[in-house]
């Protein structure tokens, strides 16, 4: 597939994550006050889509608290800016073995696995425009955590957000992500065309090189509305490349917390260098009502 430069952009910001980033900068927002703030002023600095996990207020720790989304959402919702909402589905499939002598039991310090319904509880409740599925298992950089989505899994939480009229955005870390992805969707569990995510350079799916990545553009269906993404220092380099391959682009704390070597950045400073990037490549950065239009989504009114 050639080249095909995409002239009208838009950014995502993913605005805190689940990673133990929350020590190492005081920028990465732990409250959900901070994660609505945050998400406010990346879409002032130009993102058209927040991408929001929740944290524990006190130890900025990873949670799933239904509280906490919906105030989230409510502040976002009753803030005079505009901006599509991505909640992540992501959390509740974690499992970490024990040590490689005695993998079972789990470790339960940091094991969270829950049903589909419970883990698209948020969703229900709070009915974003979007929510993440992320699509396959993988290793992840810690030892022994894998992150758990099996096909039965993927199947009834993305049926159920489609039931809930929800748009998945479907995370792919890998390549066999993205060939599940496109069975998902030939078996009308989800509806096409569908909205993914390439995720580059996150150890150990697949790592971000030009290769790789235009391997995973290329298996997108060409109907489809991809944004691509690489973490810490190549995050800028993939707002780069995601562009001039066709498609839309990530930037945020989740994935990286350095705006220059030692300084470190917040998300709308992150996103307002991703804006000067797209702009100086001649292309447009599209807001959130260009964004409804083109994803056929439809503006939740706060409730």
């Amino acid at each position: 597939m050639p080249l095909e430069m995409n002239r009208e952009v838009f950014i995502t910001c993913a605005i805190t994550g689940s990673g133990g980033t929350q020590d190492r900068s005081p920028h990465v927002p732990r409250s959900p006050k901070q994660i609505a703030d945050s998400a406010i002023a990346a879409a002032k600095a130009g993102a058209a889509v927040v991408h929001c996990h929740v944290r524990d207020p006190e130890t900025g720790k990873p949670s799933r608290r239904l509280d906490y989304y919906r105030e989230v959402t409510d502040r976002i919702r009753d803030s005079d800016t505009d901006v599509v909402l991505n909640l992540t589905a992501g959390m509740g499939g974690d499992m970490i073995f024990g040590d490689p002598e005695r993998p079972l039991p789990l470790s339960q310090a940091g094991t969270d696995m829950a049903g589909a319904s419970e883990r698209v509880q948020h969703v229900r409740e709070c009915l974003p425009e979007i929510c993440t599925l992320d699509c396959g298992t993988m290793n992840f950089a810690e030892a022994d955590y894998v992150m758990t989505n099996t096909p039965g899994m993927l199947t009834a939480m993305g049926g159920m957000m489609t039931d809930m009229g929800v748009m998945p955005e479907i995370e792919a870390f890998d390549t066999g992500h993205l060939w599940y992805a496109k069975d998902l969707v030939a078996r009308g569990v989800l509806k096409g065309p569908a909205l993914v995510q390439l995720c580059v350079g996150v150890p150990w799916g697949a790592p971000d090189d030009l290769n790789t990545f235009m391997a995973m553009v290329n298996n997108v269906p060409k109907d489809w509305t991809f944004s691509g993404f690489s973490i810490g220092r190549n995050q800028m380099a993939y707002v780069a490349a995601s562009v001039l391959a066709g498609g839309n682009v990530r930037v945020g704390l989740e994935d990286n917390i350095w705006l220059d070597k030692g300084v470190l950045a917040r998300n709308d400073q992150l996103v307002d260098r991703a804006v000067g990037i797209i702009e100086n490549m001649g292309a447009k950065v599209i807001g959130p009502a260009e964004v409804r239009a083109k994803l056929g989504l439809v503006k939740r009114a706060a409730v």
